[in-house]
């Protein structure tokens, strides 16, 4: 028929270049959309409560009511009206960056001028990594376009930009955005100054090259900076260069030396204490031999499922199904391999696979010599760093292995796959909890209320202090599980404390004080029960779910018998 658009029309209209440019406005759009949609989650509050420089003036709640409002000062800047109290402000965020915090200072450091220029909002604190992840997308095409092409560079770009685990972690206060940046960032300029070694005469081009040796080097000295398992990914660098330019090695290796030297005085000074600060020990697994490697097994297979298909879904989803996309993941990799094997595409194929599983390989192999288990620490997001060198893959493969009548259809479907992923996340997940607990909050805002929590988290005190509004006659009473019903009781006997309200948050996840058995958890909440009935009575029930355990909380609101 005259108004059936030919085939070869369709394809010139939906070409992979079309189709990736299109990807990558609507991952920078969603980002844009998403930057104040959810509230924080728990390790968010805290790098606003560690870029303020507050983090050692926070006081774990005793068994006795607090203001709530006395932490809500503690997440913004403080007042400064001279330049030697500005200072004073940056010194006492370094040193507590050193007591109390086992990354490295450039993130937060980072976040501090932001919080200076924007002030702490969600959107505000999230704008920086926003920025940082646009970045990592114009990298990842320079990183395609210089193995490949132009197209490949697209491709790449436009899977690192829809990639769920990214765009999650694009939105996420935290320091794993930048370092995608940092390391496409550094992979890009090696493989640039590799080709004009191999290729052009060592005089010309000089500005060019001095340019690509600042990236190089300030990409590498940034990351390090930025985490410190970001060193897995400075020994890849190093097998990449043996593998594609040995001729030359010591010149990449003075390039990656001068890098490591830049960061050495924060090594000794800083660095030192902050791995004797850590707490390593919760790492450790003492098992038998074959249950260790299984778990390790799980461990690598459960990393890739996470960074390459499911996203923050991995918070709900239990360990073994993460896995089990993982092996699917690695099965996928290996069909592309094989194909690009068969075609003669060697280097390529070998590239991808050192900057995407050299570092997976290195985490696993010191895992296994140190007997403890980082490798899946939160939620795999630790080696956010294969994302590039993976992704990588899939762009060689449909670039060099995928017929160019299946490329488009192959490259669609990937696309779409990620977009329907991360939209899926931002859209039908719950992230709203501790906005709900404040609208109970603000019901009766005019009534002395307390809230009386079993945690003692920080992650859970300052995220109430975030969103209740400081002006509320709000006191917190934050006591262990075990230890709540004792302390409630002391304060409601007392005759100088007489509240209208009690909200009663029950978390699911203390995080400090978790209960081992259901046994005493039911215990618990029974003791609390039989505090509260005979002066209160129980007006509402809520049960607040969010993204993850640590998000869950039963909220029971209970008026005095005598309030009306």
């Amino acid at each position: 028929m005259d108004s059936v658009l030919p085939l070869t029309n369709l394809k010139k209209l939906v070409s992979v270049e079309k189709l990736a440019l299109a990807a990558i406005a609507i991952a920078i759009l969603l980002r844009i959309v998403n930057l104040g949609s959810r509230e924080f989650w728990y390790d968010e509050v805290l790098s606003l409560l560690l870029s303020n420089g507050h983090n050692g003036s926070y006081s774990t709640p005793k068994d006795l009511p607090v203001l709530l409002a006395d932490y809500t000062s503690l997440l913004q800047l403080p007042l400064e009206s001279s330049l030697s109290e500005l200072i004073s402000t940056f010194k006492k965020l370094i040193l507590n960056l050193l007591n109390g915090e086992p990354h490295p200072p450039i993130f937060f450091l980072s976040q501090h001028l932001w919080l200076r220029l924007f002030g702490n909002s969600e959107p505000a604190m999230r704008s920086l990594n926003l920025l940082f992840s646009i970045a990592a997308i114009f990298s990842s095409y320079s990183l395609g376009k210089v193995l490949l092409n132009h197209r490949s560079g697209l491709l790449l770009a436009a899977f690192i930009a829809v990639n769920p685990f990214y765009l999650f972690h694009s939105l996420n206060v935290r320091m794993y955005a930048p370092l995608v940046l940092w390391t496409s960032l550094s992979a890009v300029a090696l493989i640039h100054i590799i080709n004009h070694q191999q290729t052009e005469p060592t005089t010309k081009n000089l500005q060019h090259r001095l340019v690509l040796n600042i990236l190089f080097v300030t990409a590498v000295a940034a990351g390090l900076l930025t985490f410190y398992l970001y060193a897995y990914w400075v020994i890849t660098l190093t097998i990449l260069v043996i593998y594609l330019d040995r001729k030359h090695w010591w010149q990449h290796g003075l390039r990656l030396a001068t890098a490591v030297m830049i960061t050495i005085p924060w090594f000794l000074w800083g660095g030192i204490k902050q791995f004797r600060n850590a707490d390593l020990n919760r790492f450790a697994a003492k098992q038998g031999i074959i249950t260790a490697f299984f778990n390790h097994l799980q461990d690598f297979f459960y990393a890739l499922g996470t960074n390459i298909l499911v996203g923050d879904w991995v918070t709900r989803l239990p360990v073994i199904s993460v896995a089990a996309f993982g092996v699917l993941v690695v099965v996928f990799m290996l069909i592309c391999s094989l194909h690009l094997w068969h075609k003669n595409e060697q280097q390529n194929l070998f590239t991808s696979v050192i900057l995407g599983i050299s570092p997976l390989l290195l985490s696993l192999a010191v895992d296994i010599l140190t007997k403890k288990n980082t490798l899946g620490f939160g939620w795999g997001r630790t080696t956010i760093i294969i994302l590039p060198g993976c992704l990588l893959l899939f762009v060689v493969w449909l670039e060099q292995a995928v017929s160019q009548e299946k490329r488009t259809i192959v490259a669609a479907s990937l696309l779409i796959l990620y977009l329907g992923i991360g939209i899926s996340d931002f859209s039908l997940r719950q992230r709203t909890i501790f906005h709900q607990i404040a609208n109970v909050v603000t019901q009766e805002n005019n009534h002395s209320t307390l809230i009386a929590m079993n945690s003692k988290a920080w992650g859970h005190v300052m995220r109430l202090a975030y969103y209740i509004p400081p002006q509320l006659p709000v006191m917190l009473l934050a006591d262990s599980p075990n230890k709540l019903a004792d302390s409630l009781a002391n304060i409601l006997n007392d005759e100088k404390n007489q509240y209208q309200r009690v909200i009663w948050l029950d978390s699911a996840d203390p995080v400090w004080s978790r209960l081992k058995t259901a046994a005493e958890i039911q215990t618990a909440q029974q003791n609390i029960q039989q505090v509260l009935s005979p002066k209160f009575n129980l007006q509402q029930t809520q049960n607040l779910r969010g993204t993850m355990e640590i998000d869950d909380f039963t909220l029971k609101l209970y008026t005095h018998s005598n309030h009306k």
